[in-house]
């Protein structure tokens, strides 16, 4: 029988070789991040870096400004942390890197702000009273953001930041545009915009916030002017009137529309339907047909005639009329169509909608837009 053997408990601690360091095994943030700031603040750290000989020449980082309209958030941290990384290596790395912080002050999340905090009050103040208002919570929260952004370490000249709504700012802002307008480069013209009807303003994408939610989608028959345009049109008579069909989620559009889209590439067919009581012969993509006629409590068969999309929008030989505005409007082709839902057949209105809005350039359409901005239609719709 043997006896296990015992290893004597070795130390590694003298073979290794550490650095010695004073830095403390807590990082006690709470005193250092408040010390640590009124250290560099006292040495002046970024004027000095400033000041040191950079033998790479410039290195220019523009800041985009936040907005000032409340305390900052992980988004902040993240976009000011990533940018004091670039700041501070291109600094070591020998460039000459300034960095002005700037925040920006007009614009619409600053106005919501103080409209929901006055309430009421709103409608007692004139606008430059709300709008001293909006300058005055600006300027609250720029102060506020700038010690946030400090205690996050990082480096800038937070004594001289650029604002958007001092003088100097706007006067160069106007400077900029008076000589795009010397070189002929603004025009004025009409183009489909997000709109928020509550602040009756425009809105930029980042301004929006989506939601899920159930509306109303309809089916419409826009009744061709001439069907024996239809090219051909065998083994049909044209008794019959035939309507083209389609398939909107925004209804409310419909009183601006000015076309209907078909894509080149697609098959189309005559198919006869159901629709408000009565058979209707009707223009629908040959693939979305029998779910069309299924939802109108149908079966489709084969259709009486058949097309290219192509066909359908060659030239100016078909029309349709509105259904319920006393005007005609053109077939198009658009390459956005597609066979995913509807009837292959998109109702159009340049006036709404970035994709309707570019067909209109396109085939010579008015960007007609009926809805005002308290969000109601204007005089044009019956």
């Amino acid at each position: 029988m043997t006896e296990p053997i015992t290893q004597p408990q070795k130390s590694y601690k003298k073979t290794l070789n550490l650095p010695a360091t004073d830095f403390p095994m807590k990082a006690n943030l709470v005193r250092n991040e408040p010390a640590s700031i009124d250290r560099w603040t006292r040495q002046n750290l970024y004027q000095q870096i400033r000041r040191r000989e950079h033998p790479k020449g410039r290195y220019v980082f523009h800041d985009g400004p936040p907005y000032a309209n409340g305390s900052i958030h992980l988004g902040h941290l993240l976009n000011k942390v990533l940018k004091d990384l670039v700041v501070r290596s291109k600094t070591m790395a020998g460039y000459d890197v300034p960095f002005v912080p700037g925040w920006d002050c007009h614009g619409l999340p600053i106005e919501h702000k103080v409209m929901q905090e006055l309430g009421e009050r709103a409608a007692e103040m004139s606008s430059l009273q709300i709008r001293q208002r909006c300058q005055d919570d600006a300027r609250k929260y720029i102060d506020l953001q700038r010690s946030q952004l400090q205690r996050l370490m990082t480096l800038a000249d937070y004594e001289h930041p650029y604002l958007t709504m001092t003088p100097d700012y706007e006067a160069a802002v106007l400077d900029v545009f008076a000589d795009l307008v010397d070189r002929g480069l603004v025009y004025r013209a009409l183009k489909s915009v997000h709109w928020s009807i509550a602040n009756q303003t425009a809105l930029a994408d980042a301004e929006l916030e989506y939601q899920e939610r159930e509306d109303t989608s309809v089916y419409v028959m826009f009744e061709l002017v001439d069907p024996a345009r239809l090219p051909d049109l065998a083994n049909h008579r044209a008794s019959k009137p035939i309507s083209l069909m389609i398939w909107t989620t925004t209804p409310w559009t419909l009183p601006a529309n000015l076309a209907v889209a078909v894509h080149k590439r697609f098959d189309y067919g005559l198919y006869q339907v159901r629709c408000g009581g009565r058979a209707q012969l009707a223009v629908i993509a040959t693939e979305l047909a029998p779910k069309v006629i299924a939802a109108a409590g149908g079966t489709a068969g084969e259709p009486l005639a058949t097309w290219k999309g192509a066909h359908l929008a060659a030239g100016d030989a078909l029309e349709y009329r509105h259904p319920f505005v006393d005007r005609t409007g053109p077939i198009v082709a658009a390459d956005y169509v597609t066979l995913d839902n509807g009837t292959g057949l998109v109702h159009t209105a340049p006036g709404h909608g970035v994709e309707d809005y570019e067909t209109g350039l396109r085939e010579g359409l008015d960007i007609y837009c009926p809805v005002q901005a308290d969000g109601t239609f204007d005089q044009t719709v019956p």
